[in-house]
């Protein structure tokens, strides 16, 4: 049985890290929702994920930090084919989960389009990484 957990560990927080996936990486997207992702081949097989949103669309800190919440917890929920996927295949994932829409979302809206764009990323992930790796 998976375990619900995202722990500091499991954080994408490293500034340089940060910029080599908005740098490097790909993306894939919903609706309101974009996931940039960076997958580089190594055999730890880590996930490490973060989550924003601009200040433009959302002037108020308590508004951007509800959203930041509700994208944590469905990551949180969602996140065991992915990780499951990762450690079938050795590589190391560095994601980054922005929410693009403009209006305060409901719970139920983001955590369909979290798991729309986690579905997304798995298949690019498998279209990307040959079988016999």
């Amino acid at each position: 049985m998976p375990t619900h957990i995202f722990p500091k560990s499991q954080r994408l927080k490293s500034r340089k890290r940060l910029q080599q996936v908005f740098a490097e990486g790909k993306s894939v997207r919903t609706k309101d929702l974009r996931l940039v992702y960076l997958a580089e081949k190594n055999e730890t097989a880590d996930v490490k994920c973060g989550v924003g949103l601009t200040t433009r669309n959302f002037k108020h800190a308590v508004d951007r930090n509800r959203i930041k919440r509700l994208l944590r917890e469905a990551y949180r929920l969602q996140q065991h084919d992915l990780k499951n996927y990762v450690q079938d295949h050795p590589f190391d994932l560095s994601l980054f989960l922005l929410y693009t829409g403009r209006e305060l979302p409901l719970y139920k809206d983001i955590y369909e389009n979290v798991g729309v764009v986690l579905q997304k990323l798995q298949k690019a992930l498998h279209a990307a990484v040959p079988e016999n790796t």
